[in-house]
């Protein structure tokens, strides 16, 4: 068997070729999934919703899971 050849100061036959760079091209305006938009709404009902479970917890005095009947 013949030894393969690499470049100076290269042990690892692999390090013999640069690897192709690929990039993935994607659409600029996406017609549905994720958006600045619906992000921002989500979020924005998220913080809402929290908001409302920690007023509902400091008026009736009691835990949301034991409110909501979840917890006995």
């Amino acid at each position: 068997m013949k030894p393969v050849k690499t470049p100076a100061g290269s042990n690892d036959p692999a390090a013999s070729s640069e690897p192709e760079q690929v990039r993935a091209k994607l659409p600029q305006d996406q017609p549905f999934g994720w958006s600045a938009y619906a992000e921002r709404i989500n979020g924005r009902f998220a913080m809402l919703g929290f908001t409302a479970v920690l007023v509902i917890e400091v008026l009736s005095r009691d835990t949301f899971l034991h409110w909501a009947g979840l917890v006995p």
